[in-house]
């Protein structure tokens, strides 16, 4: 099974993720993972996407689109694949359709995490991390047992400059942007799951959608 799975900032893609590796045995295959590994292993490709990122640019699609193909294309994939923030424009899907194509493969079903706006903002604004291990914790779902205080290591909880309301208000505008043109582009393909519920309830939901396909 081949899998894309979208929302926005806080809709809680990476826990539905790493449900949907265990359950189904596909492979989480994100593009920033993929960037650092192959800017880590001194490879062509990341040699070329860390010049782009050592000046603060965005990677140039072609060459996201050449790291993804070169991971898509590894044996292990056969398994099936859960793509987690690609393709992120209409370019890119378009692309993205003549990989699989090339390659023989498609994408079954897209999974979109709808979220409520008001949800989001008050999920975000109150997860705090520890400055010192990156445990995360939320003031009211997940709180520590001394507040200000990671139970794991006694670090400092901190709020990223990134989880204030404001910050928030524009990376949504830029998501909902950005998702648009993409999701016109799978129309048919989109299984749209209530993202204001638990972890496990979003969990059902998508398992019984995939049931669909």
């Amino acid at each position: 099974m081949n899998l894309l799975i979208m929302g926005a900032p806080g809709a809680g893609k990476g826990t539905q993720a790493a449900k949907i590796v265990e359950k189904y045995g596909v492979h989480h295959v994100s593009t920033g993972d993929m960037l650092r590994a192959a800017i880590k292993e001194n490879s062509p490709l990341g040699l070329k996407a860390s010049e782009y990122m050592s000046k603060g640019l965005l990677v140039p699609d072609e060459l996201v689109n050449d790291i993804v193909k070169q991971r898509l294309t590894q044996p292990d994939m056969d398994s099936g694949f859960l793509m987690d923030g690609y393709p992120r424009t209409e370019q890119q899907a378009v692309s993205f359709n003549h990989l699989l194509e090339e390659i023989g493969k498609k994408v079954d079903a897209v999974i979109k995490l709808d979220i409520d706006e008001e949800v989001l903002v008050k999920r975000i604004t109150g997860r705090r991390v520890c400055s010192n291990c990156k445990e995360i914790y939320h003031i009211e779902s997940k709180k520590p047992k001394v507040e200000g205080v990671c139970d794991l290591c006694g670090g400092k909880l901190i709020q990223r400059e990134d989880d204030s309301e404001e910050k928030l208000k524009t990376r949504l505008a830029e998501y909902h942007k950005q998702a648009k043109p993409i999701e016109d582009h799978y129309q048919g393909l989109i299984k749209t799951v209530n993202a204001n519920q638990s972890p496990d309830e979003v969990f059902e939901e998508i398992v019984l959608k995939l049931e669909e396909i």
